[in-house]
């Protein structure tokens, strides 16, 4: 993985990361089930295999995807998101939100399973389980 962004923010160091053309779209495919070479790269027309497996193993050594041997002869790989990998369904489901709020046409949706309607994106405070109306992005103070 080329690092990119050689500044001190989460965004532009995630970049760094999943930043690159298709590996969202792959990640994305991982974290529906796909998890084999040939499945994900039919499910995305247009995507070579040698960008396909070079992905495939930036992601693996970023830690977000672990590949386990299925098939020694010849070497074949069932892919899987970690822990840390399945931690982005919240930035795809931020995308699909964002999608159907402004998308023509507009290809998903989220909605709440029991009643159908839509949702949103809210955010909770992790000492006490409230709902948190206003937010504020501040530094980390290093020591």
């Amino acid at each position: 993985m080329k690092t990119r962004y050689d500044l001190p923010c989460n965004i532009a160091q995630t970049l760094n990361i999943i930043g690159d053309r298709w590996t969202l779209l792959i990640l994305h495919e991982l974290l529906i089930g796909e998890t084999n070479f040939n499945e994900i790269k039919t499910k995305l027309p247009g995507l070579s295999a040698n960008l396909l497996s070079s992905r495939l193993k930036s992601l693996e050594e970023a830690g977000l995807v672990v590949a386990t041997l299925y098939s020694a002869h010849p070497p074949r790989y069932a892919y899987s998101l970690t822990t840390s990998g399945k931690d982005l369904e919240h930035i795809f489901n931020a995308l699909i939100l964002w999608g159907s709020e402004h998308l023509q046409p507009c290809y998903k949706e989220i909605v709440d399973a029991k009643t159908n309607s839509p949702i949103e994106i809210g955010y909770f405070s992790k000492e006490t389980g409230e709902r948190v109306k206003h937010i504020r992005i501040q530094p980390i103070q290093s020591s």
